[in-house]
């Protein structure tokens, strides 16, 4: 009992230590001098709540022509407490249809000794904050002590990418390469935080590396061949700008986001069969290699299908809207099969599937042969 104590201790301090230098190493890294791409001078997003529709733009015909001028009470910025008038535009990506308690986000700007107010958007902090706390308490209380290891898990995956991932990028490194060590970070840390470190989560691990690496290496042999890169997304004006002021690789992005997008169903897969591998073993420690394998391709098959399912379904409805435009428009079989976004869509759904494939004879192998290996070695 004392000596069980005593591991935990140490196990506490490691990981302490860890975390300590974890956070002030980001802490360092991340002191970077972002280009002002948008100058912000004398301009500022506050909060406030509508008081009053002064002036409203709703038609007979139901329909909304012109800007809504409305009363405002300022509930941050230099003019909180005031209220102020502003134009609220009938836009569909700025503006919103004002409503008396209803609040908002404004646009502030500086113009000489004059302060212009403009509304901006309705706010959705709030409403995003507690969908967010929602999920993490669902997680918690269905999962039990497993649910609050993966929220922390998933906390952390999110750190790495705006922490790690993007001042990398930042920095000139390759966002492919950059890519390959946030996730091998991510699955180090998710799996080792849910399962601990024993030797089904090496399996997974490993498996769920060389998964990811498949999935990338697929990616890149399909733009190869199909002369598809970054350069070739629907933004590209906009990611070029930051690539011409910024020392990022906008042509490696794509593929880094491929790995992204791929890692949760590799590692799902590369879990579920470790797990089923593992439990065998230890119910029947005299089973094969060969008997081993063997069960752990046929839970692969099992799951193999639905994965990649889910992930061409997930890429399918991100993009719903290229679809639905392309499908409307009945654009030509040629047209459709060249264009640019099509290509990626497919290159996404497809790579990210052979991630998934492969990774069933990976970690089929890996956890057949470990255990035994292990074992071995110990004796």
């Amino acid at each position: 009992m004392v000596k069980l104590t005593k591991n935990i201790w140490i196990r506490g301090i490691i990981i302490a230590i860890i975390l300590v230098a974890g956070i002030l190493f980001l802490q360092s890294y991340n002191q970077i001098e972002k280009p002002g791409l948008i100058s912000t001078e004398g301009r500022s997003f506050e909060k406030a709540v509508v008081v009053e529709v002064l002036k409203d733009n709703l038609q007979e015909d139901g329909s909304r022509v012109g800007d809504q001028v409305v009363l405002l009470k300022m509930e941050t910025g230099p003019q909180a407490g005031q209220i102020v008038e502003a134009n609220s535009p009938n836009g569909l990506l700025f503006g919103t249809v004002c409503r008396p308690g209803i609040d908002v986000i404004t646009i502030s700007s500086l113009v000489g000794q004059l302060n212009v107010t403009t509304v901006y958007n309705v706010d959705r902090s709030m409403p995003i904050y507690i969908f967010i706390a929602a999920f993490l308490i669902l997680l918690c209380l269905i999962g039990g002590k497993k649910g609050v290891k993966s929220s922390i898990a998933l906390i952390f995956s999110f750190v790495c990418f705006i922490y790690l991932f993007f001042p990398m990028i930042m920095k000139g490194n390759s966002p492919f390469l950059a890519a390959i060590l946030t996730s091998s970070i991510v699955i180090a840390a998710t799996i080792c935080l849910i399962n601990g470190f024993t030797i089904k989560a090496l399996s997974a691990i490993i498996s769920t590396f060389l998964g990811l690496l498949t999935a990338g290496l697929a990616a890149d042999i399909f733009g190869y061949f199909t002369s598809l890169s970054g350069y070739n997304v629907s933004n590209i004006e906009a990611l070029l700008f930051v690539g011409q002021n910024t020392l990022i690789d906008v042509g490696q992005l794509l593929f880094a986001g491929v790995l992204f997008a791929s890692l949760g169903a590799v590692m799902d897969i590369a879990m579920d069969i470790s797990s089923a591998v593992n439990e065998l073993h230890q119910k029947n420690p005299n089973l094969t290699f060969k008997e081993l394998f063997k069960s752990g391709m046929n839970v692969g098959r099992d799951v193999m299908g639905t994965m990649s399912t889910t992930l061409i379904l997930a890429f399918f409805g991100g993009s719903l809207g290229v679809w639905v435009l392309d499908y409307v428009y009945d654009l030509p079989y040629l047209q459709l099969m060249n264009s640019n976004s099509i290509g990626i869509e497919i290159m996404q759904g497809i790579s990210g599937s052979f991630g998934v494939i492969f990774t069933v004879p990976i970690v089929a192998f890996f956890s057949a042969w470990l255990p035994n290996y292990l074992e071995r070695k110990s004796h």
